[in-house]
This record gives C-alpha cells, structure tokens and sequence, in this order.
C-alpha cells in the first residue's frame, strides 16, 4: 500500500506553472530523494506535501486519506529543515521536547520520547547543552531529534545537509541512512546533489522544470537513463555526449556516423531509425587506455590525479567536451595525445528529442 499518493498536483504562482502535473506513489519504508537542479520544483514539492504550500489541482493522500485541506500539523508529518532553526536559549532537551509542549503531552511522556530520540541520535551527553555548545552535525542531530518525537508517518528533509562541510556531510549521510534503517519510517529527502541521491535513496525522483524525468532505483537511472536529462545529471563525472547521425538501423543493430571520430555500429536492439540525429552518451568511468571496442584520440587540457583515480578533460574535434576517468594513477600529461577506447555495450543512444532509443 501506498504511504504517499500524488494524482496530477499542480502548483501555479501568478501565471508560473511551476509543478505540472505530478503522479507519484510512494510505498511505507521508502526512502525517496526528489533531486534536480535548481528551480526544477523539489522544494516546492516538499512543502506542499508538508502543507506549507497551497495546492493549485490535485491531490495529496497520506495512507490512503486526501490531505489538501488539512494543516501541517493534522497530516502526520514531521520536516527537518535547510537551517537548524533551532532556540539558542533552550537547552537540546527543551528544544527536543518543544514540539510536545505545544501538543501538551504529559511530562512523563515528553521524558520518554526524548530519552528515545536522544539514544537514537547519540546526544543523550548533550541534553542540557544549549544549540551554540554543539557541532553543526550535532546541531542537525537535535533537528532530527524534534521531527522523531513527533512519532511522524513520513519524514520530510529539504536539504538537512547542505550548511555542512564536505566531509561532516558523508558522516551524517552515513548517519541518516542508518537512522531510516532503525526506525523503518517512510522518509523523503529533497537534495541537489545527485552522490547523496545515489548512496542514500532506495527510489529517486528526478525533476526537470516541475515534471518527473524519471523515477526508479539509482543504479536503474545509472545504467538505463530515459533521457538526455537524466543521463547527464545522474553521474559524477557526468556522462559525455557526442552528435552523430543514424547511417542505418534495422531494429536490430544501428549504424552510428560520429564524423571524424568515425562509425561506430552498435548491435543491439534499438528504436534508431536511419538518417535520424541522435547523441551517443558514454561514462568517463567506462573509458579504458589503449584499443577497444571502439577507440579514439583526444589530447588532455586538463589531468586530474586524485591518487584512487585519475580523471582527464579535453575537446573533441566536434567542440564536445570529452571526460575520462581511469583508475590509479596512468602516465598521463596535458597537451600529450592519449589513444583511449570504449566498450559498444557501454554506449547509450538519445533521438533528437533527448529520449533513449538504444
């Protein structure tokens, strides 16, 4: 069963359409990322889902019952916030608890929840701390601590992570992908970034100007992207594209021209249909040096040699920007040609629209 049903919601300002048309179910468990560029909606997504957003049409079911009309606080939510928000004269015990203070729960009760959501955090040292005593992971923690009390049916996160710095980031990635794992709670966490998308989501929804992209798994939207879009911003380095043209196709097998990087026949089932234009995507992470499948010469502007990995930028005759990441550390220069190759199975094929068809 469904925990979170989304029917055609719209979401207009003025004449800006600015949500258009959503359908998505989300099951109870769940942990879904909306994740997508800035301006595409995921945020404004969120909040109409928490109720601090008006719907324009549509609807919003939680567990099977419609939402739209009630308040944030009647939809069995609870939301962590960009900022800590939290008070600097109350102690993390207080700030905890504020949420049952306003429902006024029975003292003996608000004592039980925080002691609960404190073991779970790891601040049960810190609950006579005031928020200024605290790191800004532990901060975040206490921001948490306040949505767990609430004993909410989802948890909604607009971007929780972003005010930290990169390594605090992977610690407390690390800790809410365990956190969900404890309390089996069905969360949906809204980032820009397509790696917390990757590592932490069991489902992610790409948004592209207010519409899903697409939806599914991360390594479905890896290895089978429905679109240019998705191919692009799913993936870090992001995928290289390359125009070319459809010599021939018969269903089969297609016969890809890449100009002066040669032909190259791809023989797979395929959608392609002959003298079509199309753009051939291949990762920077499925490059080998030397001959292949399909080999081609670029010359390196910049190398990168990050000791795991070693990543190169160039330009393709074309003007296309051309990415390659190999792994240790090659004997690679900028301004020296290096012969590099790739593999036909690797290859991803878009029409002119940007739609898979390979």
């Amino acid at each position: 069963m469904s925990q979170l049903s989304l029917k055609r919601l719209e979401k207009s300002f003025n004449e800006a359409r600015i949500i258009k048309g959503i359908d998505l179910e989300v099951s109870e468990g769940e942990f879904v990322v909306f994740v997508g560029p800035s301006g595409c909606g995921k945020s404004t997504l969120l909040r109409m889902i928490a109720g601090l957003e008006d719907v324009s049409s549509g609807q919003i079911e939680i567990g099977g019952k419609a939402v739209n009309d009630l308040p944030p606080v009647q939809r069995g939510i609870a939301m962590v916030f960009q900022s800590y928000a939290l008070y600097p004269h109350m102690s993390v015990y207080e700030n905890i608890a504020f949420p049952l203070r306003v429902e006024k729960l029975p003292q003996a009760e608000v004592d039980k929840r925080v002691s609960a959501a404190a073991k779970v955090l790891q601040l049960e040292s810190r609950l006579q701390h005031r928020p200024g005593q605290l790191s800004g992971g532990q901060r975040q923690r206490v921001a948490i601590g306040r949505a767990i009390v609430r004993q909410p049916k989802i948890f909604l996160f607009d971007e929780p992570l972003s005010n930290l710095d990169a390594a605090l980031r992977s610690e407390m990635r690390i800790e809410l992908m365990e956190l969900h794992k404890r309390l089996g709670s069905t969360m949906i966490y809204v980032t820009h970034d397509q790696v917390e998308a990757m590592t932490m989501a069991d489902k992610i929804v790409v948004l592209d100007a207010g519409t899903i992209a697409q939806v599914g798994s991360p390594l479905d939207l890896y290895h089978k992207p429905d679109n240019l879009f998705v191919a692009g911003f799913i993936g870090s380095p992001k995928m290289n594209f390359i125009s070319g043209k459809v010599r021939s196709a018969d269903g089969t097998r297609a016969v890809v021209d890449l100009g002066s990087l040669g032909t190259i026949e791809l023989p797979r089932s395929s959608t392609a249909i002959a003298g079509q234009d199309v753009t051939l995507g291949i990762r920077p992470e499925h490059l080998t040096l030397g001959e292949g499948d399909f080999a081609l010469e670029t010359t390196p502007n910049i190398v990168e040699q990050l000791g795991i990995h070693t990543i190169t930028y160039s330009t393709l005759p074309g003007g296309e920007h051309f990415t390659a990441l190999f792994e240790g550390n090659p004997d690679l220069v900028e301004g020296k040609p290096v012969r590099m190759s790739f593999a036909k199975s690797r290859v991803h094929l878009f029409d002119a629209k940007g739609l898979a068809v390979y």
